[in-house]
Protein backbone atom coordinates (compact mmCIF):
# COMPACT_ATOMS: atom_id res chain seq x y z
CA UNK A 1 0.00 0.00 0.00
CA UNK A 2 1.61 3.13 -1.01
CA UNK A 3 2.29 5.97 1.56
CA UNK A 4 -0.11 8.52 1.46
CA UNK A 5 0.89 12.64 0.04
CA UNK A 6 0.46 15.43 1.82
CA UNK A 7 -2.38 16.59 -0.73
CA UNK A 8 -4.06 13.19 0.27
CA UNK A 9 -3.74 13.52 3.92
CA UNK A 10 -5.00 17.20 3.59
CA UNK A 11 -8.29 16.04 2.42
CA UNK A 12 -8.92 13.36 4.80
CA UNK A 13 -11.65 14.21 7.91
CA UNK A 14 -9.25 12.21 10.27
CA UNK A 15 -5.67 11.19 10.61
CA UNK A 16 -3.67 8.78 12.33
CA UNK A 17 -0.78 9.69 14.95
CA UNK A 18 1.90 9.48 12.45
CA UNK A 19 -0.09 11.14 9.51
CA UNK A 20 -0.32 14.00 11.65
CA UNK A 21 2.97 14.19 12.66
CA UNK A 22 4.35 14.12 8.89
CA UNK A 23 1.71 16.61 7.57
CA UNK A 24 2.63 18.86 10.39
CA UNK A 25 6.65 17.58 9.92
CA UNK A 26 7.10 17.05 13.39
CA UNK A 27 7.69 14.08 15.41
CA UNK A 28 5.36 11.37 16.35
CA UNK A 29 6.51 11.43 19.97
CA UNK A 30 5.39 15.39 19.81
CA UNK A 31 2.31 14.64 18.69
CA UNK A 32 1.75 11.90 21.39
CA UNK A 33 3.23 14.26 24.22
CA UNK A 34 0.82 16.49 23.72
CA UNK A 35 -2.13 14.48 22.94
CA UNK A 36 -0.98 12.85 26.42
CA UNK A 37 -0.92 16.40 27.74
CA UNK A 38 -4.86 17.28 26.40
CA UNK A 39 -3.65 19.98 24.26
CA UNK A 40 -4.84 17.61 20.80
CA UNK A 41 -8.22 16.82 20.20
CA UNK A 42 -8.37 13.43 19.05
CA UNK A 43 -11.02 10.31 19.81
CA UNK A 44 -10.44 6.50 19.86
CA UNK A 45 -11.89 4.01 18.60
CA UNK A 46 -11.13 0.64 16.80
CA UNK A 47 -9.57 -2.89 18.51
CA UNK A 48 -6.61 -0.85 19.81
CA UNK A 49 -8.06 2.76 20.85
CA UNK A 50 -5.95 4.46 18.05
CA UNK A 51 -6.05 7.94 18.46
CA UNK A 52 -7.40 9.97 15.05
CA UNK A 53 -7.21 13.48 14.77
CA UNK A 54 -9.86 15.74 13.11
CA UNK A 55 -7.03 17.19 10.14
CA UNK A 56 -7.92 20.74 10.09
CA UNK A 57 -8.79 21.04 14.00
CA UNK A 58 -5.46 19.29 15.16
CA UNK A 59 -3.49 21.13 12.93
CA UNK A 60 -4.80 23.86 13.79
CA UNK A 61 -3.95 23.40 17.10
CA UNK A 62 -0.74 22.04 16.81
CA UNK A 63 0.53 25.19 15.08
CA UNK A 64 -0.50 27.63 17.70
CA UNK A 65 1.72 25.09 20.53
CA UNK A 66 4.19 25.34 18.36
CA UNK A 67 4.37 29.15 17.69
CA UNK A 68 3.98 29.50 21.59
CA UNK A 69 6.91 26.84 21.82
CA UNK A 70 9.20 28.76 19.84
CA UNK A 71 8.24 31.91 21.51
CA UNK A 72 9.81 30.11 24.26
CA UNK A 73 6.27 29.60 26.36
CA UNK A 74 6.42 26.96 28.74
CA UNK A 75 4.22 23.88 27.92
CA UNK A 76 2.52 24.54 31.76
CA UNK A 77 1.78 28.27 30.34
CA UNK A 78 0.60 26.40 27.06
CA UNK A 79 -2.06 24.29 29.02
CA UNK A 80 -2.91 27.35 30.95
CA UNK A 81 -3.79 29.10 28.28
CA UNK A 82 -5.79 26.38 26.40
CA UNK A 83 -7.96 26.04 29.45
CA UNK A 84 -8.68 29.71 29.87
CA UNK A 85 -9.60 30.51 26.51
CA UNK A 86 -11.99 27.12 26.35
CA UNK A 87 -13.59 28.85 29.48
CA UNK A 88 -13.64 31.79 28.06
CA UNK A 89 -15.35 30.40 24.97
CA UNK A 90 -17.65 28.22 27.27
CA UNK A 91 -18.80 31.79 29.12
CA UNK A 92 -19.40 33.35 26.08
CA UNK A 93 -21.61 30.33 24.11
CA UNK A 94 -23.45 29.36 27.86
CA UNK A 95 -22.06 25.95 27.48
CA UNK A 96 -21.65 24.65 30.72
Amino acid sequence: MKKPTIKELKKKEFLKISELAELNEVRYSTIKYYSQLGLLPYIQHGKGLDYHYPTKEASKRLQEILKLRAKRQTIPDIIKRFKQAKLKQRHLTGVR
